[in-house]
């Protein structure tokens, strides 16, 4: 079996993130399944719920988490994040890197599910990718805006290494 690396911008971000034992988790994109991969080794009795638009990002994440799938703690849905119904009545957190979605159009009804899902003194991570830094404050801006519109305290972390920047908002 070929051993697939975690890219420094998901474990810097997960790291961020500081995923709980028993934490219930919605990662919006799962893609490739690298987060998922990394999320869910930390979990022990919580779950990491994965969503992915494409099927092909869905089949990567199942393949690359199937012992995950296997004990429990994942569930991997090809879904997009508006027809979404959590299954996980309460999250503790929702991840996202590279989830364009957040600021390139109104997105504020998918924010208001988010809102209406994460428990009080939980958060939601969105995270981008920041090689290209003269898109970063549009991203900021957009994104924050859009979290506090629907009732998040808003936070930013920037990394320049790896370049990232990721966007807090806590219920």
């Amino acid at each position: 079996m070929v051993v697939q690396t975690i890219p420094a911008r998901i474990r810097w971000a997960v790291d961020v993130m500081d995923v709980q034992p028993g934490d219930h988790i919605l990662e919006i994109g799962c893609g490739p399944g690298a987060g998922a991969e990394l999320i869910c080794s930390r979990l022990v009795t919580g779950k990491l719920f994965a969503i992915d638009r494409s099927e092909s990002g869905v089949d990567r994440t199942k393949r690359r988490c199937q012992k995950f799938i296997d004990a429990g703690r994942l569930t991997v849905r090809q879904i997009d994040l508006a027809t979404l119904r959590v299954p996980v009545k309460r999250l503790h957190k929702v991840f996202a890197f590279n989830v364009n979605l957040f600021w390139v159009r109104d997105a504020s009804a998918e924010i208001a599910l988010l809102h209406e899902r994460v428990l009080p003194g939980g958060s939601v991570y969105i995270f981008y990718e920041a090689t290209h830094r003269e898109q970063v404050p549009e991203m900021v801006e957009r994104t924050s805006k859009a979290l506090a519109a629907a009732g998040f305290r808003v936070s930013i972390i920037d990394s320049k290494q790896p370049a990232a920047v990721g966007i807090i908002g806590r219920r």
